[in-house]
């Protein structure tokens, strides 16, 4: 078979005239006459086409520059992270049956999508210590956008109050939603007073950016003292081994599920945990999956709750979600089934040990601190000696990924996390390159 046959274009040139004709011009040129002739392109200066076959080998060959945090120990962070997969999780989401990162719109005649649905629902409950949880949103950062909203339409109020120490790209989700509505967002430390009776909500992460713990029961006082909703965006890992958000006071609760069972993939796709107290389940936005018997007395699941204006009178729609990122949430759903509360909690204690180790070391090389004072989980703030951006060029010369390079918050400053996939060993190459770059 030659090379230059191979149809990557399924369209022949019969196909094309055909098209042409119907359409009534004569000639490609003619179909495009209205783009001025400088924005047209005239030719790619690409190589000879090759087969299938070949350009697999080519790919690899190219595939084979790379180096993966796979075969590198990373220490990169915030907001997606490295955990351990265990192989059933990619065993299962890779059944034909389940083959959709997006929503089943016709759900009802897929009993098991359903079924894995209300699974995950029953799961982010119990991580959570909620009493209702959503088929999940987009990600992290839209589940505490959505959240916000659903604040302001509880409570009537127009003002969102995020706390500072939440994720800087969060925050930024969080003000571009707000701006659609017209709603204001103001953004506070937590020593001081500024949420008042116009405030509809306060947003806390827990752990917050810099993955430190922050004082969560205090905080839930003071919101709940001018009426305002306490809003918890938490690390899922985290619950392994820390208190559940309902007990400190959370009226709803949104994490990134990305570390449930799901490689970090470049950026996404994610999924958005959401969860709430009883009382709020009509404003939740989302879709949410019940469980009920039919006719016959048979158990089935069905969409119970679809709060989007394409499924209800527009003007008591929630939100314009729909979707539940199925895919990702299955995988999550899977990931808790096979490790359980013992495993989960395993997980939490291995991050949160390796990460103390880490700071430890680290913090005993000339040049470097920990700026931060008090407990954190997994990540850790690190003022650096020299610009984290020269530091991480070094450290990728010794075959580390670094941390990431928050310059831009603190003077110097580099945010690594650790997590149950880095051995003590790649732990001390780290603290070893560090310093011998040092200075």
């Amino acid at each position: 078979m030659s090379a230059t046959r191979v149809p990557y274009i399924p369209n022949t040139d019969d196909d094309r005239r055909a098209m042409l004709e119907a359409i009534g011009v004569a000639s490609e040129e003619e179909l495009f006459a209205d783009i001025p002739s400088a924005g047209r392109v005239r030719g790619l200066d690409l190589p000879p086409a090759l087969s299938e076959l070949e350009l697999v080998q080519q790919l690899g060959k190219l595939a084979d520059f790379n180096r993966t945090p796979g075969q590198m120990p990373s220490f990169l962070g915030a907001g997606a992270y490295r955990h351990f997969i265990p192989s059933v999780v990619n065993h299962v989401i890779s059944r034909s049956e389940f083959a959709t990162a997006y929503t089943p719109y016709q759900a009802e005649i897929s009993q098991g999508t359903l079924q894995a649905a209300f699974e995950f629902q029953s799961m982010v409950c119990e991580l959570t210590g909620m009493d209702v949880a959503n088929a999940g949103m987009y990600d992290g950062a839209s589940a505490l956008a959505e959240a916000c909203l659903m604040a302001t339409s509880i409570t009537g109020r127009r003002r969102i109050a995020l706390l500072s120490t939440v994720h800087p790209n969060w925050q930024e989700v969080v003000k571009t939603y707000a701006y659609g509505r017209g709603l204001a967002v103001d953004v506070i430390t937590s020593e001081e007073s500024a949420l008042t009776e116009e405030h509809a909500c306060l947003a806390v992460q827990q752990p917050n950016f810099f993955g430190y713990l922050e004082d969560v029961a205090s905080l839930g006082d003071s919101i709940h003292e001018t009426g305002a909703l306490y809003i918890a965006a938490v690390d899922p890992i985290s619950l392994g081994m820390f208190k559940p958000p309902s007990d400190y006071g959370a009226d709803i609760v949104v994490a990134e599920g990305q570390s449930l069972g799901w490689a970090p993939n470049f950026g996404g796709p994610n999924v958005g945990l959401f969860a709430c107290r009883q009382q709020f389940i009509r404003n939740m936005p989302g879709r949410i999956v019940g469980r009920t018997t039919d006719a016959q007395g048979r158990i089935g699941y069905v969409l119970t709750l679809q709060t989007r204006e394409q499924h209800i009178r527009r003007e008591n729609a929630t939100s314009n979600i729909c979707t539940s990122q199925q895919l990702v949430a299955l995988a999550a759903t899977v990931y808790l089934a096979t490790l359980g509360k013992t495993g989960v909690r395993r997980v939490a204690e291995l991050c949160y040990h390796k990460a103390n180790y880490a700071a430890a070391r680290i913090s005993e090389i000339p040049g470097y601190s920990l700026p931060l004072q008090g407990f954190f989980f997994k990540e850790f703030l690190v003022r650096c000696p020299l610009p984290p951006s020269e530091l991480n060029r070094r450290l990728l010369d010794e075959g580390i990924i670094g941390g990431l390079d928050v310059s831009d918050l603190i003077d110097n400053g580099m945010l690594f996390c650790v997590t149950e996939m880095n051995t003590r060993e790649e732990i001390d190459h780290l603290v070893a390159a560090l310093g011998s770059v040092n200075g």
